[in-house]
């Protein structure tokens, strides 16, 4: 999609409800005509019925204005509840599309998510479904009203034209003082918003060392710097809207003077008088609306713009001709990447071949690259040269929904979400009770599930909180399992795991092989390496080394001559992967070597 049509995603949307705004203004002009009825009703009464003195007039008329206030209401009504589905389907119509961008755009900056869209959609939605609206569809009515006055008398047009004019410029000014206020008062918001959506997030941390009152402090002052702005900018409008309606109610008692005066001279009767003051009431209360409501139009504006842009960054996804099935061959061809947002490479020209069903151990120091290599295998991280093929294709040009559910992927940090275990397992799509129980089998969770009070259907909040890190480490891999997916890729499987679950996860790898189940494992531990294929060393971002456990520990445990010259004693295997994980010849803390 190109930038031009994104930019216009919104108002493609909005004019597909054009039906419905047009069926809103066709109402709108009989609810405006409508509003004329109550002053020739006071017309009426004042200079027909007082001066007969006509029971049956004022007995018809009255009858009359009942009927038209009961027609004017159903229209009101009517009209309300439009615009009220007209906000429902542009939130139907959009949300899907909305929450996918705000997905990609976390994919693109993880440091930083936020559902500050879907509220800026709130925002606008209730815009449209609120009263601040029909100001706008009442507005081009004015003009009929004034010329009803200038038909009574030219002076009341002019005095209510007047009128019309001091209340717009005060419009005008309200929109000048408040716009850059609110501008800020809502990037203010939505940065405090984005700060205590993270510290609740990391809630234990917080309290466990005692960080709660510092974070709070810089929480507070962001929400310090919100209420500044948006009390200035409430000031600002709260005068002017005072003094707009101030000076409507002024307005209208000074035209009954008028009228009087003219009355007097035998200019008017004194039903026009009394009809000529609700009249310009009428033509002054869009203005009034637009004022009042203004605060409500430039957060409704603002999360609009916001929401454009939004779009714009991220486009829809382009229709791709489904591929086959994949096998799960994975090519890397001079791979260069950069976390998202970074300039900083942190992979550099990686050139990598696997075959289908081969294991490939990744190893290497600390900020080596090992997580990025798995992101970018997976394609959840994008190639700022270079490519990642999945059976010879781009991995872009998968459809993610369909490629999904072939790859299985444990990260270092697990995050199970809100719905049952066996939810979880199957990802959340229809549950297969077969594939469920045989990907728990795999990852040897199954009896644990067992124990859990409702089995399969123990509810989880975010996060897994009633299970231990072991626990939901071992759910998480049963989930990148579940389905029999062609490539694999484990984040430091064993983290978290106890003898029995270290001894689970070996025999899983061993029957991930036996199916022919590309995987990719990323781990320091030697209980899991010594099964790969090969072994992958990272270091400094660049493919130090690439060949079987057994060449690179023979490679690794060659003497090395000391300063006197004297050979070193070689090193064991296990002790070697560990010092290819950590960079060649690298020293052994205690820790380690006790693993």
């Amino acid at each position: 999609m190109s930038t031009t049509q994104s930019a216009k995603e919104l108002q493609t949307v909005l004019s597909q409800c054009r039906g419905s705004f047009i069926a809103v203004a066709f109402f709108s002009m009989f609810v405006n005509l409508l509003m004329l009825a109550p002053p020739l009703y006071m017309l009426q009464v004042y200079d027909r019925v007082i001066t007969t003195r006509s029971n049956e007039t004022l007995l018809m008329l009255s009858l009359l204005i009942v009927f038209l206030f009961v027609v004017m209401g159903g229209l009101e009504l009517v009209r309300s509840r439009i615009l009220v589905r007209v906000g429902n389907r542009l939130d139907a119509m959009i949300n899907q599309r909305l929450y996918s961008a705000m997905f990609k755009k976390t994919l693109a900056l993880p440091g930083k998510p936020s559902a500050q869209p879907l509220n800026d959609l709130s925002s606008v939605r209730q815009f449209l479904s609120g009263n601040g609206l029909f100001a706008f569809f009442d507005m081009p009515w004015v003009p009929v009203y004034l010329g009803v006055l200038f038909l009574f008398h030219p002076w009341f047009g002019y005095f209510a034209l007047g009128a019309g004019v001091i209340l717009f410029t005060l419009a005008l000014i309200n929109e000048r003082v408040t716009r850059g206020l609110l501008a800020e008062a809502n990037i203010e918001h939505v940065q405090s918003q984005d700060l205590a959506n993270s510290n609740l997030r990391n809630a234990e941390v917080l309290h466990a060392m005692g960080m709660l009152p510092a974070i709070m402090g810089r929480w507070s002052a962001k929400h310090q710097d919100y209420l500044i702005h948006q009390s200035k900018a409430s000031d600002h409008a709260g005068t002017l809207t005072n003094l707009s309606k101030v000076l409507r109610v002024l307005f209208q008692s000074l035209i009954l003077g008028l009228g009087a005066y003219l009355v007097i001279q035998g200019s008017l009767t004194a039903g026009m008088m009394i009809a000529g003051s609700i009249i310009m009431g009428r033509a002054l209360a869009p203005i009034d609306q637009i004022i009042g409501g203004w605060k409500g139009f430039v957060g409704a504006r603002t999360a609009y713009q916001r929401l454009n842009e939004l779009l714009n960054v991220i486009p829809a996804d382009e229709p791709n001709m489904p591929l086959p099935a994949p096998r799960g061959r994975v090519t890397l061809e001079e791979v260069s990447v950069a976390p998202p947002g970074e300039r900083h490479l942190t992979l550099r020209g990686i050139d990598l071949d696997v075959e289908v069903g081969e294991h490939i151990g990744i190893v290497g120091p600390s900020a080596a690259g090992k997580s990025t290599l798995a992101r970018t295998i997976l394609g959840i991280w994008p190639a700022q040269m270079g490519c990642v093929r999945l059976d010879g294709a781009d991995i872009t040009q998968w459809k993610r929904e369909a490629l999904g559910p072939y790859l299985g992927y444990l990260p270092q940090d697990i995050e199970l979400f809100d719905g049952t275990i066996s939810e979880n397992i199957a990802r959340f799509g229809e549950i297969d009770p077969a594939k469920v129980v045989e990907a728990t089998r795999k990852a040897g969770v199954h009896e644990m599930i067992l124990r859990q009070p409702n089995g399969y259907d123990t509810y989880l909040s975010a996060g897994g909180s009633s299970l231990s890190c072991g626990q939901r480490q071992r759910i998480g891999l049963a989930r990148a399992l579940y389905g029999n997916p062609v490539l694999v890729v484990l984040d430091e499987p064993n983290a978290n795991l106890d003898k029995a679950g270290e001894h689970a996860l070996s025999e899983c790898v061993q029957r991930l092989k036996q199916e022919g189940t590309t995987l990719f494992v990323i781990s320091h531990r030697h209980s899991i390496l010594k099964h790969v294929d090969r072994l992958l060393v990272l270091k400094d971002g660049q493919l130090n080394m690439l060949a079987p456990p057994e060449q690179i520990a023979a490679q690794q445990s060659r003497p090395v001559r000391g300063v006197a010259g004297a050979p070193r004693a070689a090193s064991s295997r296990p002790t070697s992967i560990r010092q290819a994980a950590r960079g060649k010849n690298a020293p052994l803390a205690g820790q380690e070597e006790a693993e």
